[in-house]
């Protein structure tokens, strides 16, 4: 195996796959970075077992510099200690040359490293991806839907199918997450339906990693599936993840179908009001904040108290009030992480009692998106 790369590109390519490469594994081998080249391309692969990522290097595009004198495929491990080497490397190209027994040089300007590789063999293939689930989404759009429902997953290891978003694709893409504490659910309609459904659990981590991989200038991401894992395609670059095993609960029996108490804000004003409550609140074993509603006064009062601190009030100013008078406690920080997803869209918060879990929707389009927290029983 012999090329030679712009150390940019190269290093670009290299950040992408690193993604997946954890030093904690019980796969040695996993702590290293594929290689793969053939007469057109190289191929970069990392992956933990739960996550594996691969992207494309190809010599169609001139920016890469790409010149390959000899084709192979071996592992370079630890990928960190290589990677770090490139990194520091002198000169715009570099040159990989692999000799017998997988010795590789690394040459940039006056600077060369010779260091071990391993046999390719070694290295779990990735898994085949039936393409008969697939679907395409904008890269802002799934970019949106992660960040709405992630915050929900459990980080309890009791219930592991909690740790995960339940995705349910056929009309619609429903994307739903919950701890038992809160909930979070969001729906797109979908511009080409299946034609038969699909139901799976990605694990949040996963989803968040993809998250962090995606810009506004990716177009359309492809989706598609097999039976226990989930390939995203976007750019020169694949994404897999592995699926969560088991039946997710339903969980639309949990989302109220009325509501007797109704309150407007602009979500960012809740948001600050929240926080300040829980500068308090947090300093308080319980962490609860409490929310007094009083429609016919047209007051909204919310309350942050720590024994060994003090006690905060302040009057909120909604944007709308209905309903019959409420006092209600709950945990602030789910509903801090609720309403900051919202950004400053106008929300409805609707409450059925002090002891059932309330809801909050954007007043634009509210059957696409809600968030639901149970209260704290507070006597």
């Amino acid at each position: 195996m012999n090329f030679s790369i712009n150390r940019v590109a190269f290093i670009k390519a290299l950040n992408v796959v690193q993604r997946a490469i954890s030093a904690k594994t019980t796969i040695p081998i996993l702590t290293g970075l594929k290689i793969d080249v053939t007469d057109h391309e190289i191929m970069l692969t990392g992956s933990n077992a739960d996550i594996s990522i691969q992207t494309t290097i190809s010599t169609s595009n001139p920016d890469n510099e790409l010149q390959i004198q000899a084709t192979g495929s071996l592992v370079l491990s630890p990928a960190r200690f290589f990677a770090e080497i490139v990194k520091k490397l002198p000169d715009r190209e570099l040159q990989v040359d692999v000799a017998d027994q997988y010795q590789t040089t690394i040459k940039s300007g006056n600077s060369e490293f010779n260091i071990n590789g391993l046999d390719a063999n070694g290295y779990p293939h990735l898994p085949e991806i039936d393409h008969e689930h697939q679907i395409e989404l904008p890269a802002k759009l799934l970019r949106e839907v992660i960040s709405q429902t992630v915050i929900a997953v459990s980080k309890q290891e009791s219930r592991p199918i909690l740790t995960g978003v339940h995705f349910t694709l056929e009309k619609h893409l429903l994307a739903v997450a919950t701890d038992s504490h809160r909930l979070s659910q969001r729906e797109v309609e979908l511009e080409s339906p299946l034609t038969s459904p699909a139901d799976f659990v990605i694990p949040g981590d996963s989803l968040k990693e993809l998250s962090r991989m995606l810009d506004d200038e990716e177009d359309l991401i492809k989706l598609s599936l097999s039976e226990n894992q989930v390939l995203f395609t976007f750019g020169e670059t694949q994404f897999y993840s592995r699926l969560l095993e088991g039946n997710y609960p339903d969980t639309s029996r949990l989302i109220p179908n009325s509501s007797d108490t109704k309150v407007q804000f602009a979500a960012g004003e809740l948001l600050a009001a929240v926080e300040r409550a829980s500068l308090l609140s947090h300093e308080s074993r319980n962490n609860v904040i409490k929310l007094t509603i009083k429609p016919a006064d047209k007051q909204v009062m919310i309350t942050g108290n720590s024994p060994d601190v003090g006690k905060v009030e302040e009057n909120l100013e909604p944007q709308a009030l209905s309903g019959n008078d409420l006092e209600i406690s709950f945990n602030p920080d789910y509903l801090r992480e609720a309403l900051r997803v919202f950004g400053s869209v106008p929300v409805e918060v609707a409450f059925t009692s002090a002891l059932r879990p309330f809801t909050i929707k954007p007043l634009e389009r509210p059957d696409e998106f809600i968030q639901l927290i149970t209260p704290v029983r507070t006597f």
